[in-house]
């Protein structure tokens, strides 16, 4: 039987688009405070606020997450290249801004390792180009931007002109413009994305592609803060292979290891991981999370200050941390120029990680996020701190997950954290001059054992998905080996292979009947199958296009063990052979048959079906090359007396077979070549003469 399809309403497109234009290009004044509520989500859930459910949750959670988010902004500074006040910037601000754009109630938006990392490179790239030492242990300079005019800051100031910079401008100073106006472009990246509803993007990020992305980012970050564990003094590697330089660097300078360094560096690893160990064990006993990191940065400033250390031992420490706000600057334009391409894999990361935590928390919460506002959200969390001296920002998982565990409600709690740090700001910050780097290396270290820890997932993702396995591997290599950005890169370029690849030499398969039944599978992955007598059933399991043309013919003829062309050349070859022998009189064939016989013979006897059934439930789509396939194996076959049947096929396909004339012109043999079931085509087979 042949189904009716239904008649399609023909829409003017052009009309529907003007009449989307003119929706969307009317303001009325319920419009506009849709737009407004919608732009600022705070304005819809804030009035709705349960003040006697939510608020203890909320003040507990942000008091945590805040006493965690100073000593990690102190530290990631290190990462990033930057001086740990421009991290406690970035702290306060994106907490505050997300508190009023954000639709998700538990993720905790602020400074990411990976972030603060892929920063850091653009940062040391530019610099080293400008000429400045990356030493971090250089005199520090500051000109235009500096938070204090004395002369413990305004050592060493350089005049230059670089990028359009034609001002006072010392190291520290051109190290914050340049992460402010990538920032800054990264920031209009995410806006424009949302304007333009382009978080399809995140799509081509596979699971795999990110973990082995942040395992191999990861690898760098802890190659990068060896040379703090045991300090000792090498330059910042820079470029491509900076994992294996600064390692054969640390291996060169071990012997000037500091042996104040790596003595405290191994007492605050062994406190630090024991800690995390037994908050993992009895989390569920525990209310919130041990406030490790801030006990040791406590303990380390205080043995550091009145120790000594950095006089008697010449241990690396922070130095002076000022107070207050440095007024706001607009990023350089001529800056943005130069940092505009590496600002584009630092917007998708950091949206990709941010709108995947919030789904993540959403699903478990069970309410919804708008995709689009996360990425304006994010967007704006990177476009207005820039002006004030901050870099970019990302949703970290674990400080959401410890938000999630210690009773998070909303964003009231971001608010709280972004308090914690505004009092370290105003007033706290001076105190931590004498903290050692190596502390916060140790903090940096330990904070990434979630991502070091994937490796022991792999023998189980190799026995799931080997493909899945290969991309994570690869893209892990190239992110440690090569750097951060052309990890990514190479990810999606290879994950996208492999699933081309993966088309182009698809699963094929002949099937056998189920007995007694209706239904037909693999062959060679069933016991208990029967054969259709004269019916070959073929099934391929891919879209059949350009690609996997030759493939599909190639496994047709091989599981059917019959090539048509090679059939039909061997006949016509015999064909040939008969009429010389007729010509010369001689009445028998070269087979010594008489011509009579001739007939049954050229029926080549290895044919042993007259029907071929192509199951086409695994073709999602046919392109013009895969219609001029099925076209030309319709012929071939044809020429030898075997009908071709196909079945199972879904609508777009028998759409493109339509479009592409392969029931001929009035579809009038349809009815005879289309069919909704294997079994139907099957039957069909059988009852032909």
């Amino acid at each position: 039987f042949l189904m009716e399809r239904k008649t399609r309403v023909k829409i003017n497109r052009k009309e529907v688009m003007l009449a989307k234009l003119r929706k969307s290009c009317s303001c009325t004044p319920k419009k506009l405070k849709n737009f407004v509520m919608d732009f600022l989500p705070v304005l819809r859930w804030l009035p709705k606020y349960q003040c006697k459910e939510y608020i203890w949750g909320d003040i507990m959670s942000g008091l945590v997450i805040g006493i965690i988010l100073v000593p990690q902004a102190i530290a990631y500074s290190l990462l990033a290249g930057l001086k740990p006040i421009y991290s406690l910037y970035t702290s306060f601000f994106a907490n505050i801004i997300y508190f009023l754009m954000g639709t998700s109630r538990h993720v905790s938006v602020g400074i990411f390792s990976l972030i603060s990392l892929m920063v850091g490179q653009v940062v040391d790239r530019e610099l080293l180009l400008a000429g400045f030492d990356l030493n971090d242990d250089a005199p520090p300079a500051l000109g235009d931007g500096s938070l204090q005019n004395n002369s413990q800051f305004n050592t060493t100031v350089f005049n230059l002109t670089i990028a359009g910079m034609n001002a006072e401008c010392g190291k520290e100073c051109y190290a914050i413009g340049i992460a402010t106006a990538l920032t800054f472009v990264a920031g209009v990246y995410q806006v424009l994305m949302g304007i333009f509803r382009l978080g399809f993007v995140s799509m081509y990020l596979s699971e795999s592609v990110l973990d082995g992305f942040a395992t191999g980012a990861s690898l760098t970050i802890l190659t990068a803060q060896v040379k703090y564990l045991i300090g000792i003094k090498i330059p910042r590697s820079q470029g491509h292979g900076m994992l294996v330089i600064t390692w054969i660097n640390v291996l060169r300078n071990i012997s000037q290891a500091n042996l104040c360094d790596v003595i405290t560096s191994a007492i605050c690893i062994v406190v630090l991981v024991t800690a995390k160990e037994l908050g993992d064990r009895y989390k569920q006993k525990l209310k919130f999370p041990l406030p490790t990191e801030l006990v040791i940065i406590v303990v380390a400033t205080l043995v550091s200050h009145y120790g000594k250390l950095n006089e008697v031992y010449g241990s690396s420490v922070s130095g002076a941390i000022p107070t207050g706000f440095i007024p706001p600057k607009v990023p350089h334009f001529n800056l943005m120029l130069r940092v505009a391409v590496d600002a584009l894999p630092l917007a998708i990361v950091s949206f990709v990680f941010t709108v995947s935590l919030s789904e993540m928390c959403a699903k478990k919460y069970a309410y919804t996020i708008r995709a689009n506002q996360e990425m304006f959200a994010v967007g704006f969390c990177n476009i207005i701190p820039s002006f004030f001296h901050s870099f970019a920002t990302s949703a970290a998982l674990a400080k959401t997950l410890v938000k999630t565990s210690t009773g998070c409600q909303t964003q009231v709690s971001g608010v709280i954290s972004a308090m914690v740090v505004l009092l370290v700001l105003l007033f706290l910050a001076p105190l931590f001059y004498s903290l050692q780097k190596c502390v916060l290396a140790c903090i940096i270290i330990v904070s990434l054992r979630g991502a070091l820890r994937k490796f022991r997932d792999v023998p189980a993702r190799y026995h799931v998905n080997k493909v899945d396995t290969l991309v994570w591997v690869v893209t892990m290599f190239a992110s440690a080996l090569i750097s951060t950005e052309v990890g990514l890169l190479v990810g999606i370029v290879f994950s996208m292979l492999c699933i081309i690849v993966r088309t182009q030499r698809p699963r094929t398969a002949l099937l056998g009947q189920i007995q007694d039944t209706g239904f037909y599978e693999d062959d060679l992955e069933y016991e208990n199958l029967s054969s259709v007598p004269k019916v070959k059933i073929f099934r391929f399991e891919a879209p059949l296009y350009y690609a996997n043309r030759n493939y599909f013919l190639k496994s047709l003829y091989r599981l059917t063990d019959l090539d048509p062309n090679l059939e039909a050349a061997r006949r016509k070859k015999y064909e040939k052979k008969e009429k010389q022998h007729l010509k010369k009189g001689d009445h028998t064939t070269a087979n010594g048959l008489d011509i009579r016989e001739t007939t049954l013979e050229l029926v080549p006897k290895q044919i042993d079906f007259q029907a071929l059934v192509i199951d086409c439930s695994s073709i999602s789509f046919l392109d013009t090359t895969g219609v001029n396939t099925l076209k030309e194996i319709l012929k071939d076959y044809k020429d030898l007396n075997i009908s071709v049947l196909l079945a199972c096929c879904n609508p777009s396909v028998i759409d493109s077979l339509k479009k592409g004339g392969y029931f001929g012109k009035d579809f009038g043999s349809m009815q005879e070549m289309l069919f909704y079931s294997i079994h139907n085509a099957v039957q069909f087979a059988k009852d032909q003469k």
